[in-house]
């Protein structure tokens, strides 16, 4: 296992200043869930037991940043399937925004997943979502096969996860 970063927030989604809400660590359960992916098909994270799910968070729909994080796990799909690892994508957006976005993106077997109602509830177990801006922050989260995290990095808003990191994480 491998800590990359770890940081407690202050959650003023409860509007309590005291109350914070904690990051998953490696080494912590996965936090499972069922969300939408762009072609109204439902994944829930505990139906992939035996399997790594990657799980890219990322902020919006039709951002640059986003559009190429998004590309790398299609273009790279077929490597992280090797290597056991089921990628998907994550964000607050709806699923007829993501069904439109994928067609765009010209991702076709990439589940893209919708966090969109409760909004931003998957980001928010996972202790990533930014109260401030209503979505989550950009980073990547890879769940063994046995449900527990083991990876967490968090990327600046603006910029691109690089891949590869991932790839060589999975290879180890």
């Amino acid at each position: 296992m491998q800590i990359l970063i770890t940081f407690r927030y202050q959650n003023t989604s409860t509007g309590d200043p005291t109350i914070e809400a904690t990051m998953a660590q490696p080494g912590d359960p996965a936090r499972n869930f069922s969300l939408k992916d762009q072609n109204d098909k439902t994944f829930d994270l505990y139906e992939q037991a035996g399997k790594r799910v990657l799980l890219s968070f990322h902020p919006l729909a039709w951002t640059e940043f986003c559009a190429a994080q998004m590309r790398s796990l299609e273009e790279h799909r077929e490597t992280l399937t090797s290597l056991n690892c089921v990628p998907v994508g994550i964000s607050v957006d709806s699923v007829p925004c993501k069904r439109a976005w994928a067609r765009s993106l010209s991702v076709q077997n990439t589940p893209l997943l919708c966090d969109f109602w409760p909004h931003g509830a998957v980001a928010q177990k996972y202790g990533i979502f930014r109260d401030e801006n209503g979505f989550s922050e950009r980073a990547n989260i890879i769940v063994d096969e046995k449900q527990r995290v083991i990876f967490i990095r968090i990327y600046p808003v603006h910029s691109v996860p690089d891949i590869e990191e991932i790839i060589t994480f999975l290879k180890q």
